[in-house]
């Protein structure tokens, strides 16, 4: 149960201030018993004294004194430290979001989409998800054989948006038209370990298997070996299988081993999930969305202090009882 605060104009040391009140109080009315007494002769031999004509100066020569009881009040208040607390909503808890996308030459497929590539209604999709992280740092990591950053995590969501759309295929069959996921994993989690955010999040995009960190590959990190890394930094990895799998030459289609990235999804806490069309990849990203749905803190308050306005206000009123006393207001006639 979250404790509730009590908000609005308060004292912080209300003790100090009765005490003060009551001292300033008790001297105030000595003050004016000792002036009385004093006076009591004069009135007694004079009767008529309280009739003559009195001058404005003597109507105000009380003001001094005024304005001195005044400033003691107000100094007293500024020993009790009134202070304006005020509730301050829950602040929205933001992630760090990095996005592994597949550019192997296979992303030119069709399968998603008659009209268009893998790689252009990934690249849309994946654009339109980051759009709704308003409160996360966006970064991402391209692959093929090898992984290459293409953006670190950001609050600059244009730049990323900008980025992603740039994306372009390696060549068909030339030295880079490969699949290296752990090595783009390994990558981001490098990345995100070192991050202070409150949530750490992969999402691989990919459309093949596994095919540079096979055994007996030397200095290359595997799916799940990646993925144990990210489960021992608090990194959650959603992998996502994009299309029907490998085209054949005689047109047909070889399902993907997609065991990989399920091992690498399932040992870092996230999820697996197949896409084998546009309308499913974007149901896709709405899960992960729900998902990774914006946290908030607890509510705060906001105190304000204000004894510096009655101590100002308090040493001013001094100052003035002063000089109106050592002027030529405070002479009598």
């Amino acid at each position: 149960m979250i404790a509730t605060v009590a908000t609005g104009w308060q004292w912080r040391e209300p003790l100090w201030f009765l005490l003060c009140v009551l001292v300033v109080s008790v001297a105030y009315v000595r003050r004016r018993n000792r002036a009385t007494t004093l006076l009591a002769p004069a009135r007694l031999f004079a009767p008529d004294v309280a009739r003559l004509p009195t001058t404005w100066r003597q109507r105000l020569a009380f003001a001094p004194e005024l304005l001195q009881l005044t400033a003691l009040l107000a100094l007293v208040a500024a020993l009790a430290r009134p202070v304006l607390v005020e509730s301050e909503p829950p602040a929205r808890l933001g992630r760090d979001v990095l996005l592994c996308f597949d550019r192997s030459s296979s992303m030119a497929a069709l399968d998603l989409d008659p009209e268009t590539t893998r790689l252009t209604v990934g690249k849309q999709l994946a654009a339109e998800f980051l759009a709704g992280r308003q409160d996360d740092r966006l970064g991402m990591v391209t692959f093929a054989r090898y992984a290459d950053l293409v953006c670190p995590p950001t609050a600059d969501h244009r730049a990323v948006t900008e980025l992603l759309a740039s994306v372009q295929l390696v060549d068909p069959e030339g030295p880079e038209d490969a699949t290296a996921i752990g090595a783009a994993v390994g990558m981001a989690a490098n990345l995100l370990q070192r991050s202070d955010a409150t949530g750490k999040v992969i999402i691989v995009l990919t459309d093949g298997e596994e095919n540079v960190a096979t055994a007996g590959a030397k200095d290359q990190i595997a799916p799940l070996h990646a993925g144990q890394w990210c489960r021992d930094h608090n990194i959650r990895v959603h992998a996502i299988a994009l299309g029907r799998g490998d085209q054949q030459a005689d047109g047909t289609w070889r399902a993907l081993d997609t065991t990989a990235i399920q091992q690498l999804a399932k040992i870092s806490g996230g999820r697996f999930f197949p896409a084998v069309d546009a309308k499913t990849l974007r149901s896709v990203y709405a899960e992960i969305d729900r998902l990774e749905a914006v946290q908030f803190a607890e509510p705060g308050v906001r105190v304000i202090e204000w004894y510096p306005v009655p101590l100002m206000g308090g040493l001013l009123l001094l100052c003035l009882a002063h000089f109106w006393r050592r002027s030529s207001l405070g002479v009598t006639p």
